[in-house]
């Protein structure tokens, strides 16, 4: 839709509506005419799909109050392709082509104020037409984000790491500076007028907008395709990023970064990167939320008759656990401030595991000492509650 035929059109004889009408009025009025020309309900007429497509139209400009006031204003300047004011006074006209107009040059090639028009009266159009006084212009694009995987050792993932990622995207060609044209001058699509954008009716008197097909979304299209992106503006870049991966973070974790994905177009904010975060095992700690976890072996003798045993920590010096008499296998202790780093820069605790270790050797003193352990407690069965809550259930 150019800027004259936009001008010429009245939209309220359109819609059938007056000039005063109200959005209330508008809207009925828009869906009354859309269910009555819908291409659903006129298979295969050509002149309700065209009438369809003014309804649609109109609708678009004065369905909405910020275009709809500035159609109204355009409206009010023109009059028959010439002002309606002039040097002979209110009701004077200026008959000369439009375009002029909108070309940036006044009527004469001056550049002066008073009789010059040229600057400022494309601007009242620019919320309609995306255009300014020195051509359309073509709304920003934002970037595409880009996933990536790292892969960090038990340690990095529990205090954090700034790790270097080589990422493969799209960036704008720099052949063409994104133009898409070897010549640096792609024109504006006529199908989208650059808006990069089509609507279409999506039935009930709805209009849906999908990307243009004729420029890809772009809102431009090359003449002559530049030979590196093939007109399309973007290119594949390689760059290495250092990443600083957050402390505590666990295996399989999606991480997002703001604005570290593909540069925009035409000014558009960058995409984001998500990064895949892989944690390899310890052969020692495990992992529990913000727990760590670790199995220490101790002798029997630590278990029936307590103790003190040294358990080690991740990147710390070891700890000291009392163990209390008669301490269970697989029992388990809390050394409290020795896990893994919560978000609030806190630690979980470390869960420490009892394992009673069996030895597979005894020199013959042990084993006399253990014959006299065994004879000493032939009177108790550590199995007899076992069966006894066996045959109760």
């Amino acid at each position: 839709m150019s800027t004259k035929d936009f001008i010429e059109k009245d939209y309220y004889k359109v819609l059938g509506v007056p000039k005063d009408a109200t959005e209330a009025e508008i809207k009925k009025a828009y869906r009354k005419l859309a269910r009555e020309f819908h291409p659903d309900a006129n298979k295969g007429d050509a002149k309700a799909e065209e009438r369809f497509k003014e309804v649609s139209e109109a609708n678009d400009v004065l369905g909405d109050p910020k275009r709809r006031k500035e159609y109204d204003e355009a409206r009010t300047l023109f009059g028959n392709g010439g002002l309606r004011t002039g040097p002979g006074g209110p009701g004077g006209n200026f008959n000369f082509d439009l375009g002029d107009l909108f070309g940036g040059t006044p009527p004469g090639g001056g550049t002066g104020s008073g009789g010059g028009f040229g600057g400022g009266l494309g601007d009242v159009f620019g919320g309609l037409f995306n255009r300014t006084g020195t051509g359309t212009r073509t709304q920003p694009r934002r970037g595409q984000d880009i996933e990536s995987e790292v892969t960090l050792s038990f340690t990095e993932a529990v205090d954090g790491a700034t790790v270097p990622l080589r990422m493969s995207s799209s960036a704008p060609c720099k052949a063409c500076s994104g133009t898409g044209d070897k010549n640096g001058t792609p024109r504006v699509c006529p199908t989208c007028v650059g808006t990069g954008q089509v609507s279409r009716g999506g039935g009930g008197g709805f209009s849906l907008t999908d990307p243009c097909v004729d420029c890809k979304g772009r809102g431009l299209i090359a003449e002559n395709p530049c030979e590196i992106c093939k007109g399309s503006g973007r290119a594949k870049s390689s760059r290495t990023m250092q990443v600083r991966i957050p402390a505590g973070v666990s295996d399989g974790q999606r991480i997002r970064l703001r604005g570290k994905g593909s540069p925009g177009e035409r000014g558009g904010p960058a995409g984001d990167l998500y990064v895949v975060v892989h944690v390899d095992a310890h052969p020692v700690f495990g992992r529990k939320g913000d727990n760590l976890t670790v199995t220490v072996p101790v002798t029997f003798p630590e278990a029936a008759l307590g103790g003190e045993v040294s358990v080690p920590t991740l990147g710390g010096p070891p700890v000291k656990l009392k163990l209390p008499p008669g301490t269970p296998n697989g029992r388990t202790m809390r050394a409290r401030g020795k896990g893994a780093v919560r978000k609030d820069g806190t630690r979980g605790d470390l869960l420490v595991t009892v394992e009673v270790a069996v030895p597979k050797d005894l020199d013959e003193t042990a084993t006399e000492s253990l014959e006299a352990y065994r004879d000493a407690t032939e009177g108790e069965d550590p199995r007899a509650e076992l069966f006894k809550a066996a045959k109760g259930a």
